[in-house]
């Protein structure tokens, strides 16, 4: 599969091409590395040799690279998903690919021989090449960090997302947030850390406008959502008085972002835990939920009658936010959407 050179651009016709970045993790405990399969298409489709890039996912990440270019083998010590490398990538381009003047992959690399090794040490020259600095190698702490307990990385995490919320730029530190969790190997739990920081009396609107936050760590990870779950609870602890009522809106907001499997979702209605909020409160949370989860299993069971009879119409259960019981209503249906979610087209 191929993508634009510039993922900025939405253009499905787009000239500049490149592959997908596929990422393949081998070994295991000190051992572990990630191998990037196909960095010489990718080079080649950059123009820029394959090393290049390798090397500034290293610099990045703090980790060693490898190269056995004789084998086509280029290699990033550590486990990292093939997504995170990609967005990595989108900076190597930006920085070192793209023309700064249109913005298209039409450059040739030039190195300069030059002999001058002077530096500029005035303070303006030291707060310039600061900020030529990214993110990621500036706050570099990875393996100091790691050796921290799970509760220490937790609060990390915490103080990370607070900041962004306080600075103002919540809304697009979606990558940012999922890049510091997984810096810090704690990205199942990242939902509880956004449950605390970002949802208030207001979830529900909440919900809708942090959607592609959670997404990035809800889809396709179980353990997340159960995570997203117990910070739910939390914040229903938080503001019982206002939010007890509208528990079964609130998970079917959820349910439709989806950012909640109906697995999940049933097997955490089977048992109230006390971990989070006390035994009580877990069960009254769970029997005002009840609604939600008739209706998810009423629904489960009319969608496989539904395939049985291969009629003409479907049967969709409407969920009603002003009835106290589901109902279930005749409709067309409705084109069938791509069961991959692209966050990033969000």
């Amino acid at each position: 599969m191929s993508v634009n050179v510039n993922r900025s651009v939405s253009d499905q016709f787009y000239r500049y091409k490149m592959p997908r970045l596929i990422a393949k993790v081998e070994g295991k405990g000190n051992g572990i590395k990630t191998v990037i399969v196909n960095m010489v298409d990718v080079a080649k489709a950059l123009n820029r040799p394959p090393t290049y890039p390798t090397k500034f996912f290293g610099c990045e990440l703090g980790a060693q690279t490898q190269f056995d270019v004789k084998n086509d083998r280029y290699i990033v010590n550590g486990s990292h998903e093939a997504n995170k490398l990609q967005d990595m990538l989108d900076g190597f381009i930006k920085k070192f690919v793209l023309c700064p003047e249109c913005e298209n992959p039409e450059t040739d690399l030039e190195e300069e021989d030059d002999d001058d090794w002077g530096e500029d040490t005035t303070e303006e020259a030291q707060r310039r090449r600061m900020d030529e600095i990214s993110d990621h190698a500036k706050n570099l702490t990875l393996s100091e960090d790691l050796e921290r307990t799970v509760e220490e990385r937790v609060n990390i995490l915490f103080d990370f997302v607070k900041k962004k919320k306080e600075e103002g730029v919540i809304d697009t530190s979606d990558k940012d947030i999922v890049a510091e969790a997984e810096r810090l190997d704690v990205k199942a739990m990242g939902p509880l850390v956004l449950t605390e920081v970002l949802f208030d009396e207001k979830i529900r609107e909440q919900i809708r406008k942090y959607r592609r936050h959670f997404l990035r760590f809800c889809h396709n990870n179980k353990k997340a959502q159960r995570y997203l779950l117990h910070g739910f609870e939390c914040v229903v602890a938080m503001h019982q008085s206002q939010l007890i009522s509208k528990i079964p809106h609130i998970l079917k907001e959820m349910y439709d972002a989806d950012l909640l499997e109906e697995e999940v979702i049933l097997s955490w209605a089977e048992k109230a835990s006390k971990k989070y909020v006390s035994k009580e409160l877990a069960k009254e949370i769970r029997v005002k939920a009840e609604p939600f989860i008739k209706w998810l299993k009423e629904a489960e069971e009319e969608s496989s009658g539904n395939e049985e009879e291969d009629e003409d119409e479907n049967i969709e259960v409407v969920y009603s936010t002003t009835a106290s019981v589901p109902k279930v209503e005749t409709v067309k249906p409705a084109n069938t959407k791509d069961d991959d979610i692209d966050i990033d087209a969000i």
